[in-house]
Parts: structure tokens; sequence; C-alpha cells
């Protein structure tokens, strides 16, 4: 069996490259003793551009934040022979926020993946969750280390219990060090050693051991207090060694330096083991319970140390039976009198040690390993492990939630755009939004009547009458106080507009609001000679489409609709060459509108040059954003001139909006399946078949993020972006519910 781990490696110091270093030794051992032939290698995780001096074992490496490194590995795995992918998961190894550089990687493997998560967080964050839950789809078992992490996995994240094994850390054969003699320093001889060990941060709260410090001396002046590690890199390179100051500041004014030594030093594991046994008691001061794994904690229950530890979840489990005892977070009076009575109670203090060295014996490093062979055999033999890079066809959209609109509106309509899901008022209102918002509420009003959508559409109307000129142009912009920000109205606006109100008029629920939209409709027409740019004939054709549907005797919008897909058209053919089929010399936002309109055209004039064009730019359109099995769409970094390199950050929901548009359009001319499974495929961009492999759509807020950036999706949720999700979903739904 040959085994590939990706995670943290020595000479790099941290908790995971110890762990991956132990854990993969146990592995060959239990291996060894089975007379099983197992092989392994490492591929480690490089932080930024750090180098480090890997043994042999290491055989490639990934600077966390190259993106280009995580797609060769994964062609290196699946030409490796390698029958295990093991990977050691931890929220800061992998790049991109909460890691999501690695899930590409994960797609790509085509052997079995084993996921050891050293973090199951309660409440996770947006990108926590959805890049662990995705971990967690790729992988055929995941491997936590305590019982609690199951409920937090099948909770929060969904993961099916009988995908997760729980093996516990692993620990030394202490027997094996205690056989040697440990050598005891010197300035511990004739002392009562209490000890903690680790990277130091503020979240271990070693003030607290220290606080408790004077209790201890004025009964046991022989106790002395050993604080072995070495500051976390990370807090290291922003703050310093304020955190290690302070705590040696405050044994001076405590008076207590002479009872606590600090050892500032990253240690090798048999001088770990022997200062642990060199030691009687043992702290965990943690400041915070939400803590699942603690491989320190699990060291010091197998060496015999009588442990003491605030609650923290690992805590809790592992001291559980006798193993140690529990104190209140900060409480340092309770940690002092703990301490005293086991000084004092020397047969209380050696049953805790016996229990813990007892159980200990039973998570030795091979034991574990033994365990984590059992998972890559179990997942080897499971057909279930076979995973499909495409997206799922019985995928099950969530249901159609209209409240992050509600949140967004308020008395003078809805707010362009959000702080995470909070409205930002200083951001105001545009039109643009409300003649999507406008069609948004007309749409959802006809595919669940009621009265809740119909005072939406009231309050967008009412909004479009104060936003109209005299003219029948349009001003954009508002702010809060609503006052009219001086921006000259463009032909996306009036075009949207158009759209909107023609839709209004096609779809009205009440005879008020269609006599209000014939009559905005009929005012806004004055301008529509003036109009000169793609997106604003696109979307007047669409509006014009829909009048016309209402009213198909209305030669003159029908010559107008002729006029602009004609120019459409022309664009196309003063732009196009080579290898370039567009409409403008650069692609940019919600381009597939623009072929859409076209076959909108098409459907009622029925002029074959229409037809040929949308045909054409539709797969000049696709060719470059839907190359594979997923949408990429052009981003708002920049945009895309002459098949240059396509920027693919920011993605937009807009974008996204526009392909499912796009496709729907063309199925209701062809009812092809093509264009049905193509529209699938751009409306799943919105739940996480996309670049960064993460939804849009928040199952939570019920708000649809602003975009995908290149390391994360973008936190914030506009107005936009959740209508252009809801108005797929309208579009999309369907699509699913008639197969």
């Amino acid at each position: 069996m040959k085994i590939i781990c990706i995670g943290n490696y020595p000479p790099r110091k941290c908790g995971i490259a110890t762990f991956t270093e132990n854990l993969l030794n146990a592995i060959s051992l239990a291996g060894n003793l089975q007379d099983k032939e197992i092989e392994i290698e490492v591929i480690a995780m490089n932080e930024n551009d750090k180098e480090y001096g890997y043994p042999s074992i290491v055989s490639k490496t990934i600077h966390d934040h190259n993106k280009e490194e995580y797609h060769t590995i994964s062609h290196y795995i699946n030409s490796s022979g390698a029958d295990i992918c093991l990977v050691q998961h931890e929220y800061g190894i992998y790049g991109g926020t909460a890691g999501l550089l690695l899930l590409p990687l994960l797609r790509d493997i085509e052997i079995p993946i084993i996921s050891t998560f050293h973090t199951v967080l309660q409440k996770p964050g947006f990108h926590q969750k959805e890049v662990l839950k995705k971990i967690a789809e790729y992988s055929s078992k995941i491997v936590i280390m305590s019982s609690l992490a199951i409920n937090f996995l099948s909770g929060p994240f969904g993961v099916p219990r009988n995908k997760i094994a729980r093996i516990e850390h692993g620990v030394p054969d202490f027997k094996a060090y205690k056989s040697k003699k440990p050598k005891i320093p010197k300035a511990w001889k004739d002392k009562k050693v209490i000890m903690t060990f680790g990277l130091i941060g503020r979240s271990k709260g070693i003030e607290t051991a220290i606080r408790a410090m004077p209790g201890i001396i004025k009964q046991h002046p022989d106790a002395h207090y050993v604080i072995l590690g070495k500051t976390h890199p990370h807090i290291v390179k922003n703050e310093g060694e304020e955190y290690r100051e302070y705590l040696q500041k405050l044994t001076i004014e405590l008076g207590v330096e002479n009872n606590v030594q600090f050892i500032n030093k990253y240690v090798a594991e048999e001088d770990l083991c022997n200062y642990l046994l060199s030691s009687e008691l043992y702290i965990t001061p943690y400041l915070n319970e939400a803590q699942i794994t603690s491989g320190t904690l699990a060291y010091a229950v197998a060496s015999g140390s009588a442990v003491l530890s605030t609650p923290y979840w690992h805590a809790k489990e592992l001291l559980d039976e006798g193993r140690g005892i529990l104190f209140e977070f900060g409480n340092y009076n309770e940690l002092a009198n703990d301490i005293n009575s086991l000084l004092d109670q020397p047969e209380k203090l050696k049953a805790i040690q016996i229990t813990a060295y007892n159980y200990g014996k039973t998570i030795s490093w091979p034991k574990i390993g033994k365990q984590y062979i059992n998972v890559f055999e179990g997942a080897l033999t499971d057909s279930l492990i076979k995973k499909s890079k495409t997206w799922p066809d019985d995928f099950k959209i969530p249901e159609f939630d209209f409240s992050h609109i509600a949140r967004l509106t308020d008395d003078t309509g809805i707010v362009q755009h959000s702080k995470f899901c909070i409205p930002d008022y200083h951001t105001g209102y545009s039109l643009d939004d409300t003649c999507r918002a406008l069609v948004l509420s007309v749409k959802a009003y006809h595919r669940f009547p009621g009265e809740q959508y119909c005072n939406y559409i009231y309050k967008y109307l009412s909004f479009f009458m104060y936003m109209q000129n005299p003219d029948g142009d349009y001003k954009n912009f508002i702010t809060f106080e609503r006052d009219t920000v001086e921006v000259p109205g463009s032909d996306d606006t009036y075009g949207r507009a158009i759209w909107a109100l023609g839709y209004v008029v096609r779809y009205a629920p009440s005879d008020s609001v269609f006599n209000l939209a014939v009559d905005l409709f009929a005012k806004s027409t004055t301008q529509i000679p003036e109009l000169k740019y793609a997106r604003g004939y696109a979307n007047c054709i669409l509006g014009l489409y829909h009048f016309l549907k209402r009213f198909p005797d209305h030669d003159h919008y029908l010559k107008i609709m002729q006029k602009f897909a004609d120019k459409l058209c022309g664009l196309y053919k003063i732009n196009q060459h080579d290898n370039w089929h567009w409409f403008e010399p650069s692609l940019t936002y919600d381009n597939g509108i623009l072929p859409a309109a076209l076959y909108k055209a098409y459907s009622l004039t029925h002029n074959k040059k229409h037809f040929e064009i949308a045909e054409i730019t539709t797969q000049f359109l696709e060719n470059i954003c839907m190359p594979d099995d997923h949408l990429s769409l052009v981003g708002n970094k920049f945009w895309m001139f002459n098949k240059e390199q396509l920027p693919g950050f920011a993605q937009q929901p807009i974008d996204a909006f526009a392909m499912v548009f796009l496709y729907d359009s063309i199925h209701l001319l062809k009812k092809d399946n093509d264009s049905r499974e193509k529209l699938k495929k751009a409306f799943s961009w919105f739940f996480g078949n996309n670049d960064l492999l993460l939804p849009l759509y928040n199952n939570e807020t019920k708000g649809c993020h602003d975009g995908i950036e290149e390391f994360s999706i973008n936190n914030n949720q506009g107005a936009e972006s959740i209508i252009s999700y809801l108005m797929s979903w309208l579009i999309a739904e369907p699509y699913y519910t008639s197969q």
C-alpha cells in the first residue's frame, strides 16, 4: 500500500508537523508488525516563500498561496501509483480563506482521500464551514480525535456519521522512556514540578497558572512551575514576544520569579518525554472551551502526570473517569486549591497519575497507526469512494426565500449594497437594482401568488415614478436621505427600465399596476432613438419583447425592436475578427444578455440574421466561460480584450444570471436537452460548481455573496447579487421539477 500524506512536516516547527511525523512513523511500524508492505511519501506545505531542509520522505512541496502548485500536485498524485491520500487539515495550513485552495486539488485526486480534522468548530464562519464541508465531501473517511467532533460534523457541517472515524491523538510509548530513567534537570531536583508545554500564545491562559503560584508556594514552597516552549511563530511575526514578556513581568510582580521557569525552545520528542516524566503535575489553563483536540494534553495524560485543566472540549473528554481534574476558566484560586489538595494527599495524586498513565497505553502511536491502516483498507474496498468530478444530477436546490430582499428593502426602495448581510445605507438606492427587483417581484408573484409580492411591486413602481424625469429619461441614484446624485442616466439604466416596464405590462398582477406600467412605458419610449450601446439595445429588446407579447399589433414597437436587433448585429460586424466573435472589442459584464436579446428578437421577427449571430456569439461566450464542467465567468477586476487571459476575478452573480437567462432563451426556442443541461450547469455556479468550489448562496442569511475573489468568496451580500440568484432560481426551478 502506497500512502501520500499532505500536511506540515518537520523541520517546520508546529504541532501539526510533529503529529504528521509521529503518525506516519506509527503507520509504517504498524504495517511492519502486520507484515504489510507500506510505502509512504509526504507532500509538505510551506508557509509563503519559506523553504525547509526536509528529509527524503518529503517528495514534493506546496507553497500555501501558490495556486498552480496545488494543480500540479493533483496530477502528480494521480500518476504516482499511490493507493491512499492522507490529508492533515488545520485552518491556516492551506492557502486562501479557510484553506480553500486545497479544494480543487482534492476534487481532482482519483484515489481515496482520508482527511484528519485537527479542528472542528461548533460555530464556524461561512468560509470555515463551507471549506470543511467540501473537504468532507471529497473524502472517503474523516478522522477526528474526540467524540464531540462527531456531533459537530454531523450537525452544522452535515457530514454523515458513517463517514466519520474517531481515532484518538497518539502518544509516545512512555514505558520505554521510563525504563531509560529520564534525566532530571538540575534545577528541578527536590522540587514539586508543575509543567505546561507547547507553542505559547494568549489563548493558552498561562497567566492563570502564574497567578495561582503565590497560593501554591504559601503551602508548598518547593513548587516549581515550568513553561516549556517557544512563542507561536505567527504571534512572533505580528506581536513579537509581547506575551512572553508580560508573563515574565507578572512573575516579578507576584514575587514568584524564583518558582517559575521559562524554557524558550522547541524540544525534540525524547527531551519532551523526559521533561514530562520528571514532572508531577501538568496544567492546561486554556481560556476558551472551543478546542476539540490538544496534543499536549494527550501527551501529558499518557506520561502519567496529574493533569489539571480548564474545561475545554478535549479536556472534558480526556480527563473523564478520574484521569485528571477540571477547574473553571481563569479561576486561579480554584487551581491553587486543587494543586495544594493533590500535593497534600499523595495517595490521591498517585491514583490520578496511574489512571492517566494506564489510559495512555491504549492510545500509543503503534495502536493509532494500526487504526489508520484499518481505515485505509476500508476505504480501498468501499465502492462509495468513487467520486465524480461533475456536478451531481440529483442536486436538490433550496427553497425560494425572499427574506434578504425584505431585509434590503425599506420605505424608499431597495438598498444597493450591504456589509455582510446588513444593509449599508451609505450606498443609497439605484434604479438599476429597482428594475431588477421589480421584475423579480412580478415573477415571484406568478410563481407564488400572494399579497406579499404585490407590496414589493407597489413599492418599486413608486420608486420608478420618482426616478423618471419629465422627458421620460431616468435618474439612477439617490442617497439614503433621498437626495438625487447628479449622474447622467446611462443606456444600461434606461434599457433596464424598459425591460422592467415591458415585463410588468405583460404580467401585471392588477389593473392598477398594469395601467401605471403602460403609462411609464409610453413616456419612456421618447428616449429610445438616443441609445447607442450594446446593453442599452439588448435590455430594450427584452422590454419591447414582453410589451409585444401583450400587444402584438403594435407595429411601431416591433420596428423599434427590429432596429435595435439590427444595431446589435451591426456592432458584431464591426468588432468581430479572426477568432473574436463578439459585439464589442471586450468581454465585460452581463454578457449573456446580448445574445439572449437576439434570440428573443428572432422569436418575433423571424430574421435569420438575428438567430445566426445569436448562435455564433453564444458559442464564443460559451467557449470562454464554460470550457470544462463548470461556469468560469469574466471577472470585473479588468475586462477581457481579444481573447487575452480570462480575468477570473471578481466573478459576479449578475453574470451567472445572464448565462441562466441565455440558456433559458435558447431552450424556449429549441426545446433541446443541451440548453437545458447548460442552464442547470450555469445555475449550479451559485451552489459551488465554480472556480472556488464554494457556494455564493448563503443558506443562513438567505443572501447571495457579491462575487468570487481570487482567494475567497466576497462576504458582502448586496441587492444585485440576491436578485440575480432569485431570478436564476425562478428560471431554473422548472427545469429541475419537470424532469
